[in-house]
C-alpha cells in the first residue's frame, strides 16, 4: 500500500552526530525559514544506545527533510560533504553566515562549519553569473577577489566584475 496522504521524500540527507543530534537540529530550524522539528525517537532498552536518549531527529529545513541521528563519535563531518545556502541579498549571506558560524570556524570563499563540525557555504545567487561572464578578465577579476574573502561581499564582488 502506498504512502497516502504523506509525500515521501525520494532522498533524505543523514546526518550522523555522536550526542548532538537534537541541538543541532533546534539550531538549524531557528536558522532558517519553512523548518520544524518533525518528530524525535529515543533508544530502548536493550539498544546500542542509553534508554531513554534521543537516538534520531527527524526535521525539515526549508521544505527538505533531513534525520540527525546521535550514532556515537566514531565518524566527523568533513568538507567532503557540504551544505550551500544561495542567499538573494547581502543580508541573507550576513545572517546564515553569523548564525551558522557562532561557535564553528570561518573560513574561506563564503565556506564555514558551523560548532557541530559540518561544513556549509554561504553563497551570493549572484557569484555564479559574475563567475561565468563570457568576458575571461571579468570573471577571472572576481574570481581572485572571491578568493580574498572568507563571508563573500556581494558590494565588492560586482566592484571586482566591473574593474
Amino acid at each position: 500500500m502506498k504512502n497516502e496522504g504523506k509525500h515521501l521524500q525520494k532522498i533524505t540527507t543523514f546526518l550522523w552526530f555522536n550526542n548532538q543530534a537534537e541541538e543541532a537540529a533546534t539550531l538549524y530550524t531557528s536558522v532558517f525559514e519553512n523548518s520544524k522539528i518533525l518528530n524525535t525517537s529515543r533508544y530502548s532498552e536493550g539498544s546500542p544506545g542509553q534508554a531513554g536518549a534521543v537516538m534520531t531527529v527527524n526535521f525539515l529545513l526549508e521544505g527538505q527533510e533531513f534525520i540527525a541521528l546521535n550514532g556515537g563519535p566514531m565518524f566527523k563531518f568533513s568538507e567532503a560533504i557540504s551544505f550551500v545556502v544561495n542567499c538573494e541579498t547581502q543580508e541573507e549571506v550576513d545572517r546564515f553566515w553569523e548564525k551558522l558560524s557562532e561557535g564553528g570556524e570561518k573560513i574561506q570563499c563564503g565556506w564555514l562549519k558551523d560548532k557541530f563540525g559540518v561544513s556549509w557555504q554561504i553563497v551570493p545567487t549572484i557569484l555564479s553569473e559574475l563567475m561565468s561572464d563570457p568576458d575571461p578578465v571579468k570573471s577571472q577579476r572576481v574570481t581572485q577577489a572571491m578568493l580574498k574573502m572568507n563571508k563573500l561581499d556581494i558590494n565588492a564582488l560586482k566592484k571586482a566584475h566591473e574593474g
